[in-house]
C-alpha cells in the first residue's frame, strides 16, 4: 500500500526516527517504524485484518471507516483507506482512544 499523511506533524513522526523518539520515546518509535513498514508491505487493509498484522481492526461509532493497529499500549496508529483500486492508507493520528 501507499501511505499519505493527514498533516506534516504526523508525517514527521512516522518518517523520522529522531522525531518519534523525541515525542514518544525509543520503544514507541520502534513500534511506529514497524507498523509503517507493515502497512507499506501489505497489499490491502483487508489482508492486514485477515492475518491480524499489527492487530489491525476496523473502528466503530464516530470512527467508522477508520482502522487501527497497536503500538505501545494503550496507543494506536489510526488510518483510513483511500481509493478503490489502489490501496492508500491515510495516517490520521497516534492516539489512546479508549
Amino acid at each position: 500500500m501507499d501511505i499519505k499523511y493527514k498533516n506534516k506533524t504526523i508525517e514527521k513522526v512516522c518518517t523520522k526516527q529522531s522525531e518519534a523518539i523525541r515525542r514518544y520515546g525509543p520503544r514507541m518509535a520502534q513500534k511506529i517504524d514497524q507498523r509503517i513498514g507493515e502497512i507499506l508491505a501489505a497489499d490491502s487493509i483487508e489482508l492486514m485484518i485477515k492475518y491480524r498484522i499489527g492487530r489491525c481492526h476496523a473502528l466503530t461509532n464516530n470512527r467508522k471507516e477508520q482502522y487501527a493497529v497497536d503500538l505501545v499500549h494503550p496507543y494506536r496508529l489510526v488510518f483510513e483507506a483511500k481509493g478503490e483500486e489502489v490501496q492508500i492508507a491515510l495516517i490520521i493520528e497516534i492516539v489512546d482512544y479508549h
